[in-house]
C-alpha cells in the first residue's frame, strides 16, 4: 500500500472518524427515541444517506479511481447534502434535536466532504481531465484495483460498517415499525 500521507490520513483519520460520528448519531437517535417521535420515516432517511456515501466508498475502496468515480463521489456529496437538509428539516418539525446531536451532524457532513478531497487530492490529474484540464484524457472504465487495498483492512472497515452502521441504523429502523404499530389508527377518514 502506498505510503502517501493523503492516503493515510483518508484511511486511517478520515474514514474513523466519520464511522465513529455515525454510531454516536444512531446514540443519540435512540437516547431521543425517535421511534416515537419521527418514526420509521427519519430512519429511512437515515439509510438513504449511508447508501448515498456507501455506494461511492465501496466504488472507491475496489475500482481505480478515474474521472468517472470521481464524478460520482461528488455527485453523491451534493445528493447526500440535500437528503441532510431534508432530514433535519424533518427532524427538527417533529422532535428536539440536541446540541451535541447537532455537533454529530456537523461532522456527519464535513466527513464526506474531507474523503471526497483527499480522493480528488490523490487523483488530481483524474479531476482536471474530468473538466478538459490538464494532460490526462478523463477516463470512465470501471475497473479493479492494480494495487489493491490490504485485505485484512477492507474486511476491517467493511465488518465496522456492518456492526456499527448498517445493523444500527437496520434497529433503529424496527424500532420505529413497532413502535408505528402500537399508535392508534385514525379510523374516521
Amino acid at each position: 500500500m502506498s505510503s502517501d500521507p493523503n492516503l493515510l490520513i483518508l484511511l486511517y483519520f478520515v474514514l474513523p472518524i466519520w464511522l465513529i460520528a455515525g454510531f454516536a448519531d444512531w446514540l443519540c437517535h435512540r437516547r431521543a427515541h425517535i421511534e416515537s417521535t419521527a418514526g420509521p420515516k427519519e430512519s429511512l432517511l437515515h439509510l438513504l444517506m449511508f447508501a448515498e456515501v456507501g455506494v461511492p466508498l465501496l466504488l472507491g475502496l475496489f475500482l481505480e479511481i478515474n474521472s468517472l468515480l470521481i464524478a460520482i463521489i461528488i455527485a453523491a456529496f451534493f445528493i447526500h447534502e440535500a437528503t441532510a437538509f431534508w432530514d433535519v428539516s424533518y427532524a427538527t418539525a417533529v422532535r428536539r434535536v440536541t446540541p451535541i446531536e447537532q455537533h454529530v451532524h456537523s461532522f456527519l457532513e464535513l466527513m464526506p466532504l474531507m474523503a471526497a478531497i483527499s480522493v480528488i487530492s490523490l487523483h488530481w490529474t483524474q479531476f482536471l481531465a474530468l473538466f478538459g484540464l490538464g494532460t490526462e484524457t478523463p477516463r470512465f472504465d470501471l475497473s479493479l484495483k492494480r494495487n489493491p487495498l490490504p485485505t485484512t483492512f477492507l474486511a476491517t472497515l467493511l465488518s465496522v460498517i456492518v456492526l456499527f452502521e448498517l445493523l444500527p441504523y437496520m434497529e433503529e429502523l424496527l424500532r420505529g415499525v413497532r413502535a408505528g404499530r402500537g399508535k392508534p389508527r385514525n379510523t374516521t377518514g
